[in-house]
């Protein structure tokens, strides 16, 4: 049983560091930790979370974020994002980049990597012909190992492609056997993984063309969300796009991005 005491103590860890507010997610706490404690040998939270403490960068704090991060998404999701990269973004990048030739995406939060690769497909059949004169590969960040671990793998279940293009599911996708499928070498060329939290300093030398921050600042405060769009924002060739979930937005009064349509915004 997890004390008040004890609850707070992970509350304040996770949100510190992580930016994740757990404030009123007690239940799905205990929900996921609960066995993993029991497994694990350890008498009480408070054991665990001195562990967690004591080595930032130990198994324990890695255990921590794979098991209370929620890690769902699927292949085209939210697809009308994915249309209108296809049908003004990318026409537009094309005019702009054509000396440069150069796309720079960051896909964070990418989870089990189905929406990295989405986008790798699309850039794929948007530049066809012209594909091996353009840089378009992809930075994808997640800040739990193990669906970094699975995204690099790229291994599905074969009816998890299904909301794709037959042409795509041939052409990027090998059969394992009749369950499975693995993303083609030639795709996975296209995506970096990299584990990334997102209250540290961004990693880019370089500014960015597109974002997709989809269905992850759902988990933070107002403060800690202004404060990452607003690192976004600076980071952001002029003209540059942010992606987020369709049911999330952003404070426009505290950022300085120009609303483009629902979930697209633009500096």
């Amino acid at each position: 049983m997890i004390t008040n005491e004890e609850f707070q103590r992970i509350v304040n860890y996770v949100k510190s560091n992580y930016g994740i507010d757990l404030q009123h997610k007690k239940t799905l706490i205990t929900g996921r930790l609960d066995n993993y404690m029991n497994r694990n040998g350890y008498s009480s939270y408070s054991q665990f979370m001195s562990k967690v403490e004591k080595n930032p960068n130990g198994s324990e704090v890695r255990d921590l974020i794979d098991n209370l991060t929620t890690n769902h998404t699927y292949f085209m999701r939210e697809a009308e994002h994915f249309k209108f990269l296809k049908d003004i973004v990318l026409p537009e990048v094309k005019r702009s980049l054509g000396t440069t030739k150069d796309l720079r995406t960051w896909c964070a939060a990418a989870s089990t990597g189905e929406e990295a690769y989405t986008l790798a497909m699309i850039y794929k059949d948007f530049f066809a012909l012209e594909d091996d004169k353009w840089d378009t590969t992809i930075l994808a960040t997640d800040i739990s190992t193990r669906v970094l671990q699975y995204a690099t793998e790229g291994k599905y279940l074969r009816e998890q492609t299904e909301p794709l293009p037959d042409i795509w599911r041939r052409r990027y996708f090998r059969n394992i056997n009749a369950e499975e499928c693995v993303v083609s070498d030639e795709l996975k060329k296209e995506v970096v993984f990299k584990k990334f939290n997102l209250m540290d300093p961004l990693p880019f030398k370089k500014r960015l063309h597109i974002v997709f921050i989809r269905n992850v600042m759902i988990y933070f405060d107002d403060e800690t969300k202004n404060e990452l769009v607003n690192r976004i924002y600076d980071m952001l060739v002029p003209g540059g796009y942010m992606f987020i979930g369709t049911t999330e937005s952003i404070d426009r009064a505290k950022t300085k991005f120009n609303y483009v349509r629902p979930s697209v915004y633009r500096k």
